[in-house]
């Protein structure tokens, strides 16, 4: 069993999440520190309203709420779970005179529910139980992510109903000689797909080679694509072989191929009917097996209206056709791109990060990204890079996608600066840091006391010692 637990998925691993919420605070805390001794990360809320307001805010995989509280009750939490966070599980708490009630919420998508006097060891059965099944569909979805990644599909990641249409298409057509036309914005990942395809396909273990057209004159053009003979033209002080003819056997991708001239566009066309070619200066032509993978972020169907492109070279290379969203049309993904980049920046530049704050994540969520996946890239890039704490947080983000600060907000060292803390004991130091943490994460208790390197308890008593109103 352990063999099929491969490729660094440790089940053991997966940290879970529980918010307890009973306005009953000792035994709220009773439950997270009986939760805490089995190695389960614990935040507790205090009220019904809290709880909410947490659910709204953060990302947990178990809630334990009480049935019974003033202010919301527990059937309210349960709404707001499924709302927030439809994959967690909801577990209530119970006493026997409300047991229809909770039977009321089995019905409507609560894990199960416990009875007070609480068992402890019943109820670390039923978060390990919940928690197993949260696990598991953990590890499914990192075990495809590592399948897909083994087969060649690592390039085009996303999980939005248009990835994933795509993603089927893609593992459809790959195996075909078909020529394909890949649509999208500049940055949507139009070579990414086009080297999918090229891994997919029975042409792996041939060249795939890129060709940006935009980037070349009209008489460069021709000898990058065809070669030319030594003398054919000035400078041509050699024989040179052309990109069709080093494709040969593999895949050939030829981006912005709206920018190829009505010269060369004839040419090309040519080539894919009569699959030869002719070196500049060169009369013998040349066979060549190539499969052709065009992209443009030009409208070719217009083109070939206004006279601009060729229609007999547009059906011919609109065999199959791929559409690609901007990232705009697809934030769904970013969450995914974002830990896919966070992995491939790290092992890049032999950097560590553990995690990236939510109010980053929520920044480059609420970002357009005119720039798509490409400036997502090399925003995560620069973010590890410069990076001194191994937590990505607003501070590591580009000007343009940091959150503007709000008003009223005060740097964290407060008074007018280190100097101002001279002579204030040890306690007034400890109770200002504290309180200031506290105001930079917004009351998360979990994320302050990460921060100031202590545990949620510890910090839990000296809000309470302080008088902090948290």
């Amino acid at each position: 069993m352990a063999d099929s637990q491969d490729n660094s998925i440790d089940l053991s691993a997966i940290q879970i999440h529980v918010l307890i919420i009973d306005d009953d605070e000792p035994h709220a805390q009773a439950v997270a520190e009986s939760l805490e001794r089995v190695d389960y990360d614990c935040t507790v809320a205090a009220s019904g309203v809290r709880g909410a307001a947490l659910i709204e805010s953060d990302t947990f995989d178990v809630v334990v709420t009480d049935l019974k509280m003033d202010d919301m009750d527990g059937l309210a939490i349960l709404a707001k779970a499924k709302e927030e966070l439809p994959d967690a599980e909801v577990i209530l708490l119970t006493g026997h005179g409300s047991i229809n009630s909770a039977v009321t919420a089995m019905q409507h998508g609560a894990y199960t529910y416990l009875t007070k006097p609480l068992d402890i060891s019943e109820l670390r059965a039923a978060v390990e139980k919940a928690s197993s099944r949260l696990k598991l569909a953990r590890y499914n979805t990192q075990l495809k992510r590592q399948l897909d990644e083994k087969f060649g599909f690592e390039g085009v990641v996303g999980n939005t109903p248009q990835m994933l249409k795509i993603i089927t298409q893609l593992q459809q057509l790959a195996p075909t000689d078909s020529s394909v036309l890949i649509l999208g914005e500049n940055g949507t990942g139009k070579e990414l797909v086009a080297k999918a395809i090229h891994q997919n396909s029975r042409r792996k273990n041939k060249p795939f080679v890129p060709l940006n057209i935009s980037a070349l004159s009209e008489g460069i053009l021709e000898s990058e694509l065809f070669g030319h003979e030594k003398g054919s033209f000035t400078g041509a002080e050699r024989r040179r072989i052309g990109q069709f003819e080093y494709a040969n056997g593999g895949t050939l991708f030829l981006d912005e191929v709206g920018e190829m001239p009505m010269s060369t566009q004839i040419k090309l066309l040519r080539v894919l009917e009569d699959g030869q070619i002719n070196r500049v200066g060169a009369n013998e032509p040349i066979k060549v097996n190539v499969r052709l993978v065009a992209a443009t972020n030009a409208d070719l169907a217009q083109m070939v209206e206004d006279k601009k492109f060729r229609k007999d070279l547009y059906y011919r290379l609109d065999v199959v056709k791929i559409n690609l969203p901007p990232l705009r049309e697809r934030r769904g993904d970013i969450p995914l791109l974002i830990e896919h980049f966070i992995k491939e920046m790290t092992a890049r530049h032999g950097r560590e990060v553990e995690h990236m704050s939510k109010s980053a994540r929520q920044a480059l969520m609420a970002y357009d990204w005119p720039g798509n996946i490409r400036q997502l890239r090399n925003v995560i890039e620069r973010m590890v890079v410069v990076d001194m704490d191994g937590l990505l947080d607003v501070d590591d983000l580009p000007e343009e996608i940091a959150p503007p600060p709000r008003a009223g907000d005060e740097p964290i060292l407060g008074f007018d600066g280190h100097d101002a803390l001279v002579g204030k004991s040890l306690s007034d130091i400890e109770r200002f840091y504290i309180e200031k943490t506290l105001l930079l994460t917004e009351g998360k208790r979990e994320e302050a006391a990460r921060i100031l390197g202590i545990g949620e308890r510890t910090l839990y008593r000296k809000i309470k010692e302080f008088g902090l109103n948290q």
